[in-house]
This record gives C-alpha cells, structure tokens and sequence, in this order.
C-alpha cells in the first residue's frame, strides 16, 4: 500500500485530518487563508496585513476575539450568519479549501497529479498524467459572497 506524504513548507500552522498532518510557514498559511477565502466570495482581491491577521485569527481560532481590522469586525458583525452547523460554516469551509490545496499540492510534489492552465476557463486545473491529463473534478465549495467583507 502506498502511503502518501504529509504537505510541509514550515512549522509555523499546523493542520490535521486522520493520518495526514500538514504543516505550514507563514507565508504559505497566510496566502492559502486569503485563497480559500477568495474562492469562497467572502473578500475581493488584496487585502492588508492587518486584515489578513484577522483572517488567519478566524481560521486557527474559529473567531476573531480582538479585530485588528474592518474585516475582523465583519466577521463579528455578520457572526450568525457565518456560523451553522459544522460542516456549513465559514471557518469550516476555509479550512477545508486550505487543507485541500496542500493535499493537492503535495500530489503534485510527489508526482501523482499535474498542473495546466485552463486558457477557456482563466483558471489552473489540476490533471490526472496517468490518465491521459483527466482534469480532477473538485467538489463545488458554497458561496458566502452574500456577507462579503468590501473594504470601504
């Protein structure tokens, strides 16, 4: 049986489900926090450091207790709607695309998928080499664009 690898690019973060135990540096936590986020409609394109403290509060913490910024506020703000059942949350579903990213990244780094650039869809794909580049159909994610934080 063949035992894949554990994603790791520091010690900073630390994330883990069953057997699997991926590890991050900030850098890679942070840009993987404001990715899922971002594909999940909650923020737009670039936000500040100390946005981005926040955001990183919420997923580590499950809450931001101190803001440090607007969008810590936001999140506050718009709580019951953010929160629900377990698998429905925000906080779940950020964790969730940042875990399935490594996982998938570390399939690249061992060799099982590839990466291609999708020029029809503007997106990357990841591919299946042994299967004559059968891309990897991903589950949907939810869309929290109705409570988006928009920086004013």
């Amino acid at each position: 049986m063949y035992r894949r690898g554990n994603y790791s690019s520091g010690e900073d973060f630390v994330l883990e489900y069953g057997d699997l135990r991926f590890t991050f540096n900030e850098r890679d936590f942070s840009e993987r926090c404001e990715q899922a986020a971002r594909r999940l409609g909650f923020i737009g394109d670039g936000i500040t450091d100390d946005e981005t403290e926040d955001l990183i509060n919420l997923v580590v913490n499950g809450e931001v207790t101190d803001p440090a910024s607007a969008l810590g506020q936001h999140v506050n703000d718009c709580w019951p709607e953010l929160v629900g059942p377990s698998d429905r949350s925000l906080v779940h579903w950020l964790r969730r695309l940042i875990f399935r990213s490594a996982w998938l990244d570390q399939r690249v780094k061992e060799g099982e998928l590839s990466i291609i650039f999708d020029d029809a869809g503007g997106d990357f794909v990841y591919i299946q080499p042994e299967r004559g580049g059968e891309p990897i159909a991903l589950a949907p994610e939810p869309s929290w664009g109705r409570v988006a934080y928009v920086r004013r």
